[in-house]
């Protein structure tokens, strides 16, 4: 506890930092503390996705507890400044200066892809390596001007072109499903990225997308384009976005009597989904995801136990995954034997089989992790483990 009020404390404290010189991405880094290990979180915890941001931030002060607790790394204690990019892009970039002004060694988060993006010329210039719990648009680590691997960029999850494919073959192959409508936020990098992998995926299999509208992030009313979606009678309607909307999409579209399968992605994985879109409602509705809590694997069920018992509900993807970005990047600084942000980055381009919560990670060259995906079924508002699905990345 005491250490979790710390970073509290120094959270506040690095708010009040002034920022200067924000023309450029050079921060006049504090000096380093030689008896601390010092890392920084860039998270959404507040804001459109700040259930996003607390489960993780909750992950990364028990995965730092813990090592503390025995004897820390290198000899020292860890140490968390936790920033809140308040779920947009300004706030991500002033939070990524903040922390590379207080000289952190290394940053988990953000959580969404846009914001990561943002900020990653920021973490190259400044050759500090981030590692992002749960973003999972290819531009992450790929710069799409150059095509060049982001040197300092990796990420603890697959990614949308993977989680596509996994949404796309199971609503073809076990729901039947050969017409396919797709609604999605136009505004999200994430959204439309898994929303043309869906499509690609989808029509190699031999299905037909028959229809497709977007909407923008806060939209509130969906019922006349879920209207216009219904009437042309697809399969499945495919929602790739976040748990706000989505939970109003899914509302409406069983308010306006079209029970349709609904599939979606990762970013439908938080509590708030059963409270925005009604427990009845989420019948025959899917999604792609990077753990179930229903997993008999020990591990992960003795995690799930310590995270229940200390914040009070079971712990959802983002808190999985930022438990395990988090013991990566301790990982790394350990093999390293040292804080240097370079040595630390060298360490993380060559893990492989690091064995975390949501399963064995490997950094490929494109500091994408390679791993498995599962399929979510919401029954009565529970979440139930219906499938693993391994595909070849």
């Amino acid at each position: 506890m005491q250490t979790k009020w710390r970073a509290l404390i120094i959270s506040a404290l690095v708010g009040t930092i002034a920022l200067v010189g924000m023309t450029g991405c050079q921060p006049n880094r504090s000096p380093k503390n030689d008896h601390l290990v010092t890392i920084g979180s860039n998270l959404e915890m507040t804001g459109s996705n700040a259930s996003f941001g607390t489960s993780t931030v909750n992950a990364m002060q028990m995965a730092i507890d813990e090592v503390n607790s025995a004897d820390g790394i290198l000899g020292k204690q860890i140490q968390l400044i936790a920033l809140d990019n308040r779920s947009d892009v300004a706030g991500s970039s002033d939070a990524m200066f903040k922390l590379l002004d207080a000289g952190v060694v290394g940053i988990i988060g953000p959580d969404t892809s846009s914001n990561v993006i943002a900020v990653a010329p920021m973490v190259a210039e400044n050759k500090i390596p981030l590692i992002s719990p749960k973003a999972t648009h290819p531009a992450v680590t790929i710069d799409p001007a150059t095509g060049k691997v982001r040197e300092y960029v990796f990420r603890a999850t697959f990614i949308d072109s993977y989680q596509g494919r996994i949404a796309a073959e199971f609503a073809y192959g076990d729901l039947g499903a050969r017409k396919a409508a797709i609604l999605v936020d136009n505004a999200s990098e994430y959204a439309i990225g898994l929303a043309d992998f869906f499509t690609k995926s989808f029509t190699a299999a031999g299905g037909t997308v028959i229809a497709k509208e977007a909407y923008l992030q806060k939209d509130v009313d969906f019922k006349v384009t879920l209207t216009k979606l219904k009437a042309q009678h697809p399969d499945v309607l495919f929602v790739p976005g976040y748990y706000q909307e989505v939970g109003m999409i899914v509302r409406q579209a069983r308010e306006i009597g079209w029970n349709v399968p609904i599939v979606g992605g990762d970013g439908w994985d938080s509590d708030k989904l059963v409270e925005i879109a009604g427990a009845k409602n989420l019948n025959n509705t899917y999604y792609t995801n990077h753990y179930s809590p229903n997993d008999t694997d020990p591990v992960l069920q003795q995690f799930i136990t310590r995270y229940e018992r200390r914040f009070g509900y079971k712990p959802d993807s983002y808190a999985v995954l930022g438990y395990d970005a988090t013991r990566l990047l301790l990982e790394a600084i350990r093999r390293a034997q040292s804080t240097d942000p370079h040595k630390i980055q060298q360490e993380l381009t060559q893990m492989q089989d690091f064995k975390a919560i949501s399963g064995k990670i490997s950094i490929d060259a494109d500091h994408n992790t390679v791993s498995s995906g599962v399929v979510i079924q919401l029954v009565d508002g529970e979440r139930r483990f219906l499938k693993r699905i391994q595909l070849s990345q």
